[in-house]
């Protein structure tokens, strides 16, 4: 492959229209997700600039990329303008490349690279790859299919992914100058196990904060974050007191990264979000424990159970 080539690769980042391509996080169910993409029945897709981040935890691996040229053998996106001045050694007579297999190529950009964001083992990657072929037109039996997968990610544990386009680095770019709108789609990374409220409301909710099995508990929803009765049989039992208190102000506004340390750093606080919500905003900091699971421990508060009192429903588990 020429000079002008691999430099016209290098360049494509920057020199592009937007795409129109669907983006989809889908999840693998071992703490893995296959980052996949499809430009339909338009133009090709030359390059991918792409944010992605997760809510918890890190992200600590890429695979599933290839590296160097895309061939109808090995199709792919594996030109990384982002290493490629840093690990990628074109001999200068013949414009060729003679080793693409290094193990510091890869699409994640370098923290310190204008936009990019932390890097592997930080909540968020900025990712780059374009794909180099000849011939270069959208006929060629070199170039990467419409529609596939980009590259798989390993997260540290469950968490939701989400992906926006890199706009200073390029976002997404097509073979041809057609402007259109990339629709991304994110999602939460399971980490094994299927959740006890499969088909229910909560279910996605479920799995995006880690599976806690406590959610499971038929009367967690209602105050009981001990998942333990209270009182006597004598005097009336409960599941609502002081106990599910004491984990809801432990877990009282503890905020989300980057804002604080998340819900996670205390034990059992994920138990106090009666309502399996979260509320703030992203400017001032997100939690899950706040006024709304307040309020359902109030309107709970040492409610007897049968017969000394109505109890509390028990229909917040499978």
């Amino acid at each position: 492959m020429k000079n002008f080539v691999v430099t016209l690769a290098v360049l494509l980042l920057a020199s592009s229209a937007w795409a129109d391509v669907a983006i989809t996080v889908v999840d693998n169910g071992d703490c893995t997700a296959d980052i996949m993409y499809d430009a339909g029945a338009g133009p090709l897709v030359r390059a991918f600039a792409l944010d992605i981040t997760v809510d918890v935890g890190t992200i600590d691996g890429i695979s599933g990329y290839i590296k160097g040229e895309s061939t109808a053998a090995d199709p792919g996106f594996g030109i990384f303008p982002a290493n490629f001045a840093r690990h990628i050694t074109v001999d200068a007579g013949t414009g060729d490349v003679a080793d693409w297999d290094i193990a510091e190529y890869t699409p994640v950009a370098d923290a310190a690279d204008p936009g990019a964001l932390g890097g592997l083992g930080t909540a968020g990657i900025t990712i780059e790859a374009g794909a180099l072929y000849s011939p270069t037109d959208d006929a060629s039996t070199e170039a990467p299919p419409a529609a596939g997968k980009l590259c798989t990610i390993a997260l540290s544990e469950a968490a939701t992914v989400t992906i926006a386009e890199n706009a200073i680095r390029g976002g997404v770019v097509l073979t041809d100058a057609t402007a259109a709108t990339v629709n991304i789609t994110g999602g939460p990374v399971t980490c094994g196990g299927i959740s006890c409220l499969a088909g229910t409301p909560d279910e996605a909710e479920h799995i995006a904060v880690g599976l806690p099995p406590c959610w499971c508990d038929a009367r967690q929803c209602h105050g009981n974050a001990d998942g333990a009765i209270a009182g006597s049989p004598k005097t009336g039992q409960y599941y609502v007191g002081t106990g599910d208190l004491n984990i809801l102000i432990a877990a009282w506004l503890v905020k989300e990264p980057p804002q604080g340390p998340g819900i996670a750093s205390v034990e059992n606080g994920i138990c106090a979000d009666f309502a399996r919500d979260q509320a703030g905003s992203p400017k001032t900091g997100v939690y899950r424990v706040g006024t709304s699971d307040l309020n359902i421990l109030v309107a709970n508060w040492l409610v007897k159970e049968p017969p000394q009192g109505p109890g509390i429903p028990a229909d917040c588990g499978p």
